[in-house]
């Protein structure tokens, strides 16, 4: 495996696995292209060294074969303006049509296969599926983050017929590069900022970050069952009560492992959970009854930022509140600007899942982190130690094996 701007695709038919999933509209028209013009440097470089491109991707999640609105043939158009070239399109991914087109693909040019989900052999990670899919090329590259967890038939399987002529693309590289940032050797002092609705979704993160984190903010749905479990009244927020033992082992493993767990000390209320509910500010163990926390308040904002603008490293994931409310979104939308202000001040600040990117996005601020990582689960499963599948495939010579 070899640094990919390294590699010479002259003359080289690359099979590259991408992340398209991208949500199309009622018209099948595209509402967010984030991740397609993320695999454009890839794709680029692979054309201007004079190679041929030959893209594979899932979109959505088809139950029973072929869906008109699953088709990747609605990305083509879109895809070739931000080429540049005309894509081509073959309506399967394996096949005698498949092997044409790709056979007779000239330097420069690009094809784009249809959804491989369409196939139920792509999940089940069939290595027949796999073979098939690597006749079409003679190298391949992962560039799909998103799906490096899983050990599908394109993002895994199919390295094993690749095993000198494979490497992760740009996106994946970055993506690798961003997080081992954070893991391997970050700058201290380390804040993480873990937000989202549930604690059960993020315990395995929380334990490996006492590892490397000076500071753990906890922000959102979840923080209401720390503040229950320590017998705080909590209204009707949301509570997993099931998990409640969970926080309390959390909040000892911070103090034995000597890490910061900042937890919001205020919270605004609604007596409803809707943008128009009425709503007020109180002490975040101190709810009344029939009142929910839907973010945080003025003075978890401003102990929270004060952390964030200390920090030389910085790792969020999950928002403080409703930030889809108007009127429940502040804590999050300061959580943002802080993390923006420190990395002007020289922090690196890695970005991920679905929310923290959504919010990131609602308020225009990519830009100005240091890096937004394209896949939730994926990142969230690095950050657990997990080994990915996908980035396994590229890195080892030997074949690849679900167990």
């Amino acid at each position: 495996m070899s640094n990919f701007q390294s590699i010479n695709f002259n003359n080289k038919k690359a099979l590259v696995r991408v992340d398209f999933n991208v949500p199309l509209n009622d018209q099948f028209e595209i509402t967010d292209d984030t991740r397609i013009k993320a695999a454009l440097p890839t794709i680029k470089k692979i054309i201007n060294d004079g190679g041929s491109v030959i893209l594979m991707s899932h979109l959505g999640r088809p139950k029973l074969g072929p869906e008109e609105k699953f088709s990747l043939k609605h990305l083509v158009d879109h895809l070739s303006s931000l080429l540049g070239i005309s894509v081509k399109f073959c309506d399967d991914c394996i096949g005698e049509k498949a092997n044409k087109m790709a056979s007779e693909l000239n330097a420069g040019e690009v094809l784009l296969l249809e959804n491989l989900r369409f196939y139920k052999h792509e999940t089940s990670g069939d290595i027949n599926f796999a073979k098939q899919l690597a006749e079409l090329g003679d190298f391949y590259v992962n560039d799909a983050f998103g799906t490096a967890h899983r050990a599908h038939a394109s993002t895994t399987m199919v390295a094993n017929f690749f095993q000198e002529s494979k490497s992760f693309g740009f996106l994946l590289e970055n993506e690798i590069n961003s997080i081992q940032k954070v893991l391997d050797a970050p700058e201290k002092p380390l804040t993480a900022i873990i937000g989202g609705a549930k604690i059960s979704s993020k315990i395995s993160i929380i334990e490996n970050l006492f590892n490397i984190a000076d500071n753990i903010i906890i922000g959102g749905g979840m923080a209401y069952t720390f503040i229950k479990a320590q017998e705080g009244k909590v209204g009707n927020s949301l509570v997993e009560d099931d998990q409640l033992e969970t926080a309390l082992k959390i909040i000892d493993l911070a103090k034995q492992k000597g890490v910061n767990l900042a937890l919001p000390t205020d919270t605004i209320i609604a007596d409803g959970f809707s943008n128009d509910a009425n709503r007020k500010q109180c002490k975040i163990d101190d709810i009344p009854a029939g009142w929910m926390g839907l973010d945080i308040g003025e003075e978890s904002i401003e102990t929270f930022k004060n952390i964030v603008l200390a920090s030389n490293t910085i790792l969020w994931n999950g928002p403080m509140g409703v930030f889809e409310f108007s009127n429940f979104e502040d804590g999050t939308k300061s959580i943002a600007l802080s993390v923006v202000e420190a990395t002007k001040k020289g922090a690196f600040s890695l970005i991920g899942g679905g929310d923290s990117v959504a919010a990131i996005n609602k308020y225009n601020l990519a830009n100005q982190v240091s890096y937004v990582s394209t896949g939730g689960g994926a990142m969230l499963e690095y950050l657990e130690g997990k080994r990915l599948p996908g980035i396994i495939a590229i890195q080892q010579k030997e074949g690849f094996r679900i167990s």
